[in-house]
């Protein structure tokens, strides 16, 4: 049974910047599109980043392009994104996904494991 396990959320200042790590087991990591999204209050969840090969292919939301960044360790079943120039926007409860390779998916509904969220608040 795949597990995931999210840490590394917390509070900032705007212009701050967090890095949320994911821990996997139970599936071939590097055989799954690994990726992150976000849930404010009252909105839908929205995709942030996605990462494949451990990093070797990384996909970003237009909204974080430039000051999010995806990356993964195959060998400690890892996936972290560093999240820099943090805005209130960014605001949102973050969850990290896992999906069987080869496809890459941008909707919550393409992912089937997930964890149970980290907390980034950012204050203006």
């Amino acid at each position: 049974q795949a597990q995931l396990v999210e840490s590394g959320g917390g509070s900032v200042p705007a212009g701050g910047s967090l890095r949320l790590s994911c821990a996997a087991s139970g599936l071939t990591f590097d055989t799954y599109t690994m990726a992150w999204f976000r849930q404010a209050p009252g909105k839908e969840r929205e995709f942030v980043a996605a990462s494949t090969r451990g990093g070797g292919n990384t996909y970003y939301a237009d909204s974080v392009k430039g000051r999010f960044f995806i990356s993964g360790d195959n060998g400690k079943n890892m996936v972290y994104m560093v999240m820099n120039t943090l805005k209130p926007e960014d605001t949102a409860l973050y969850y990290c996904a896992a999906r069987p390779l080869p496809v890459m998916a941008t909707t919550a509904q393409g992912y089937p494991h997930w964890g149970q969220g980290t907390q980034v608040t950012v204050s203006s």
